[in-house]
């Protein structure tokens, strides 16, 4: 399955998950929810993997955490939070950047409308 593809049962499983939830639940149980979802739609997920950065010739595997990574080709990072700043953003392009993986999406279900909570980024061609 292409990244593509990936990305749009995932944006499609988060609108339908806001909608049956509603905004403003802890993360943590829209992960576990959306994790869920995508499994019953025949996708393997991960939940909070390790995202480890080099630095002077060691890796640390204590960099960062992706919430969800899709088919290991697509980062979901979620947020349940009044308003996507660009630190958000930024956050995801670095998880891109260090795993090499091209497509991402930030959603944030403390969107009232889901459709204004999600972020597609691409690094590198698709």
């Amino acid at each position: 399955m292409h990244e593509n593809e990936i990305g749009t049962v995932v944006v499609d499983c988060a609108v339908h998950l806001h909608q049956d939830l509603g905004p403003g639940l802890l993360e943590t149980v829209y992960e576990v929810t959306l994790a869920r979802k995508l499994e019953r739609r025949g996708l393997s997920v991960q939940r909070q993997v390790p995202i480890g950065i080099e630095y002077e010739g060691q890796k640390f595997d204590e960099g960062f955490r992706a919430d969800l990574i899709v088919e290991g080709k697509v980062i979901v990072e979620l947020k349940s939070v009044e308003a996507v700043h660009p630190v958000h953003k930024k956050q995801l392009l670095t998880y891109l950047r260090l795993t090499g993986l091209k497509l991402g999406y930030l959603l944030n279900f403390g969107a009232t409308l889901m459709k204004d909570g999600i972020t597609r980024t691409i690094h590198g061609d698709l």
